[in-house]
């Protein structure tokens, strides 16, 4: 046997191993939760929209995977049946001003863009529905570079992030500022920033919203799952927004109303002066 015939040999038998290998991983991933969840990383009952975005997200992928196999087989079919015949020489008999077929190929995905556009539109509708509870559970995020506000409207109290340090240092989770939200309660965030654009995430809500100078946004949820989750400003908004990082916790009522009881009265809505690292905000009392 020539070199070049063991080389295509020991080629094709790992091309074989890669290809079982592969579908072995695919298949065994789908005993995972993170299948399960759709490849993103919460539980249907972190908040009352979660499980609409999961199956938004879910719905949509299964959608795109049935038109890729759909359009994939259609394109092996014509590469079968339409190839070159032996003995044949030259091109194919060509086709032309089809009037069915052009009007299927513009029809059938107009159809599809108006089906994904209504689902999808019906959801951001129900997302960013403001909820009219007497009870909710109001609080004003405030973002700022580097850092983030929060003031808790009902009780009157405000919670006051520090500023990354300019030195580069690295500020560990637990200096990160938090807000605290109680389980099983509607809550209402009105989004604001003292500076430049941010942008509010949490990722275990699936949800994110823009802050811009000037205009107040909001994001109406409810709780249903009490842990800590991770946060950041999603919109480069400076030097360090990569440090502008919160936690927020999820507790009981009872936790709740202890950890608002404890902090100090009034409101932070003052201007943010970076120059000196320092803030002149002004708090309403």
């Amino acid at each position: 046997m020539s070199s070049q015939d063991r080389t295509s040999s020991r080629r094709a038998r790992i091309l074989k191993i890669s290809a079982v290998t592969s579908a072995g991983a695919l298949f065994l991933s789908g005993c995972t939760s993170d299948v399960q969840k759709g490849w993103l990383p919460t539980d249907r009952d972190t908040t009352n929209h979660t499980g609409r975005i999961m199956d938004l997200w879910v719905n949509s992928w299964i959608a795109a995977l049935a038109v890729g196999v759909l359009t994939w087989a259609l394109l092996l079919w014509c590469m079968v049946a339409y190839r070159r015949r032996k003995n044949e020489t030259g091109y194919p008999r060509q086709l032309s001003y089809n009037l069915p077929l052009e009007i299927f190929y513009t029809v059938i995905p107009l159809f599809m863009v108006l089906v994904l556009f209504y689902f999808t539109n019906q959801d951001i509708q129900a997302l960013n529905e403001r909820s009219d509870d007497p009870d909710k559970v109001v609080i004003d995020v405030r973002a700022k570079q580097w850092s983030w506000d929060f003031n808790y409207v009902n009780e009157d109290k405000y919670s006051q992030g520090v500023q990354v340090n300019l030195d580069g240092q690295e500020v560990t989770q637990d200096k990160f500022p938090t807000l605290v939200l109680p389980v099983d309660k509607t809550i209402e965030l009105q989004l604001n920033t003292r500076d430049v654009q941010h942008s509010f995430w949490v990722p275990a809500f699936l949800q994110k919203m823009d802050v811009y100078p000037g205009r107040t946004n909001y994001i109406t949820l409810e709780t249903g799952k009490i842990g800590t989750f991770d946060g950041k400003c999603a919109e480069l908004c400076g030097e360090y927004h990569s440090e502008m990082l919160f936690n927020v916790d999820v507790v009981s009522e009872d936790d709740y109303n202890e950890y608002v009881a404890g902090l100090p009265d009034g409101q932070v809505t003052g201007e943010y002066d970076r120059m000196y690292n320092s803030e002149s905000s002004e708090v309403r009392r």
